[in-house]
């Protein structure tokens, strides 16, 4: 089977690209999925999206992808609700050191044209009414920041990417890439062999291995962060509550649940994506700490998802030397559905050699063979 572009993996990031590509022209893109699109990362993620971020390039993604979000559901004309709301960030510092991390990182969103403020703890009380005011010393917010429901967005860009002439097909899974003389030949999956000279991976937290079929050394790793919803109830938070050095994310989605996820520094990497008793109890600890009502509420179910992690906690959107017509999109470390709109964007100017829509360099796989020259991503959870 001939094919224009082999996309791997029907995540947000991979049917952004496709929905990209296809907007301005190109015929003959497919997208293969070794489950249906949104079956791993995408669909197990916490549904938040952020601006508020200690580095400039994570800041100008995410906030280019919220203004894209703004308009999304008229651009892909999706019939159904996206639930996308900007009820804000609300990050708590509870050290000096992090508090003073804060206002620089404030600083720096701000003179990026990130509506983003300090707050006194009294200020923060008045949006979260309910926090414990001895769990923390200050906080930032940033009311453009909010929740957007990752199943309904990626279906708006599925359905538009399909309007386009993008093909899918679904629990396939690539096994090999071919190649000659440092160009792609052809991709065998379990059910099908694509004769095809470019290929884009976006498998997510498989992307390493998907590298590897090609002979590409991506320096990521795939762990397990995990997630719990409660039981819906009447609506009492806005903004999602987050706080690193407590290493928790709490919002109110809404049907009324409250989702939220924290990490494991003794996670093993790979690929299991179950859910632990002591992520519950962990969890259950911090929760009711910072949010004491919130510890009343009953656990409904909880679950894993895989963050793919690359050294500087930033993603890698770029094509390669190694391999003439080999793209990727992955290492996200756990943020890639807020930064969709713009993978899908600046991957499809790289792969048509488009001028940019902003500077990729920082971005490109090349960076990691300069260990001194990039700076790590330390708002993460």
């Amino acid at each position: 089977m001939k094919t224009n572009i082999l996309i791997i993996g029907a995540g947000i990031s991979g049917v952004s690209i496709a929905y990209n590509l296809a907007k301005k022209g190109v015929e003959g893109i497919h997208v293969i999925d070794r489950g249906y699109f949104t079956n791993g990362a995408t669909g197990r993620c916490g549904a938040g999206v952020r601006q508020q971020w200690a580095t400039p390039m994570n800041c100008i993604l995410a906030k280019k992808s919220i203004e894209f979000f703004e308009h999304a559901k008229d651009i892909l004309e999706y019939d159904g609700n996206l639930e996308f709301k900007q009820e804000g960030y609300l990050m708590l510092a509870t050290t000096k050191e992090e508090h003073e991390q804060f206002t620089k990182n404030v600083k720096l969103q701000n003179s990026l044209g990130i509506p983003s403020k300090q707050l006194t703890k009294d200020e923060a009380l008045k949006i979260v009414p309910h926090l414990n005011p001895d769990a923390f010393i200050s906080a930032t917010f940033c009311q453009t920041d909010g929740h957007l429901n990752p199943f309904k967005m990626t279906e708006a860009y599925f359905l538009a990417a399909k309007k386009l002439g993008v093909t899918f097909s679904f629990f396939e899974e690539a096994l090999s890439i071919e190649t000659k003389d440092k160009k792609i030949v052809r991709v065998v999956t379990n059910k099908n062999t694509y004769e095809t000279t470019k290929v884009v991976n976006a498998a997510g937290g498989y992307s390493k291995e998907v590298g590897d079929m090609a002979g590409v050394d991506i320096p990521v790793y795939s762990e397990n962060h995990e997630i719990l919803a409660t039981e819906p109830i009447e609506r009492m938070q806005g903004p999602m509550v987050m706080s690193f050095s407590k290493n928790i994310y709490c919002q109110q989605v809404p049907h009324g649940a409250f989702l939220m996820g924290r990490s494991n520094p003794f996670v093993e990497k790979g690929h299991d994506v179950e859910s632990t008793w002591q992520f519950l109890d962990h969890m259950a600890k911090t929760v009711t700490d910072i949010m004491p009502l919130i510890g009343k509420l009953r656990v409904v179910r909880q679950w894993g998802g895989s963050y793919n992690m690359s050294p500087d906690r930033q993603p890698i959107i770029s094509d390669t030397k190694d391999l003439e017509g080999f793209y990727m999109a992955c290492g996200f470390s756990g943020h890639g559905f807020m930064f969709a709109p713009m993978t899908g964007l600046l991957l499809s100017e790289i792969i048509l050699n488009e001028n940019k829509t902003i500077d990729t360099e920082s971005l490109h796989l090349d960076r990691f063979k300069k260990m001194d020259q990039f700076h790590v991503e330390k708002s993460v959870v």
